[in-house]
């Protein structure tokens, strides 16, 4: 059985690798001290990754006001879930809330539009 995460955590993960993946492409640019167009340019693209990592939290935060809290029954937290199934934050407990989906294994793709046909 592959290792389930919660989307929300999936997607701030993702937000903080773009961090530092800007942070060692500027560092990379140091590198060019010499030859000043070529280390400006990394320090551009170190930049872009860090403000991609800021929309990235931007857009995830808003996301997350919309979520459906609900207290998971294996830890008793409250937790988030975005779409039809997802996965607790602390314990990694599949949830849903479709009523049809209960009991049934764990399935990312039930998210899918696709699915349903």
């Amino acid at each position: 059985m592959a290792k389930y995460k919660s989307k929300i955590n999936k997607i701030r993960t993702f937000a903080l690798s773009l961090i530092f993946i800007g942070f060692i492409v500027m560092y990379f640019g140091i590198l060019f001290r010499n030859k000043p167009i070529v280390m400006t340019i990394f320090m551009l693209f170190g930049m872009i990754f860090i403000l991609a990592s800021t929309g990235v939290y931007f857009w995830i935060g808003m996301l997350s006001t919309k979520t459906v809290q609900v207290v998971c029954p294996n830890c008793g937290k409250t937790t988030k879930i975005l779409g039809r199934v997802d996965m607790c934050m602390y314990c990694n407990e599949p949830l849903t809330l479709d009523q049809k989906l209960e009991g049934k294994e764990f399935d990312e793709n039930y998210n899918r539009k696709k699915h349903d046909k």
